[in-house]
């Protein structure tokens, strides 16, 4: 194995020597790949609102939701977090596997992930929680 001298180029075990302009062609290889990854954040930012999920509050109380009615844009990832201001209940996105259960008042927050497409969403309480039941509905518009 030969060492590396004032100036000189040696070889380490693999037997191929990395003297300046390997190091520096490894510097150039990483600017490179930053300066990408840095055009491609710029050049499609709908990644970034992709990571970012807008984030809708309901309440459910005395067989209503509020808000009943959510707008948004097609293909928003919606944070949809949901409180209870009396008893139990729950929530259920006709047409999808959205379905949770909604703790008593001041007892939790059940949280859901939704991203619509464009259409009409309509929820409603899936728990049976008194005699105005069939009342709780809502609807969430996404367009486009």
């Amino acid at each position: 194995m030969e060492t590396q001298g004032a100036g000189g180029r040696g070889r380490g075990a693999g037997g191929r020597g990395q003297g300046a302009g390997g190091k520096a062609a490894a510097l150039a290889l990483v600017a490179v790949v930053s300066c990408v990854a840095a055009v491609a954040a710029v050049w499609r930012p709908d990644l970034a609102a992709q990571q970012q999920a807008q984030v809708i509050e309901i309440s459910a109380e005395r067989f209503s939701f509020y808000p009943s009615e959510i707008k948004v844009k097609a293909g928003t990832r919606l944070e949809i977090r949901l409180t209870s201001e009396d008893t139990m209940h729950g929530f259920r996105i006709i047409g999808t596997d959205v379905d949770v259960e909604l703790p008593k008042r001041g007892r939790g927050v059940a949280t859901v992930m939704f991203q619509p497409a464009a259409g009409r969403y309509t929820f409603e309480c899936s728990r049976l929680c008194g005699a105005g039941h069939s009342f709780m509905r809502g609807i969430i518009i996404a367009a486009e």
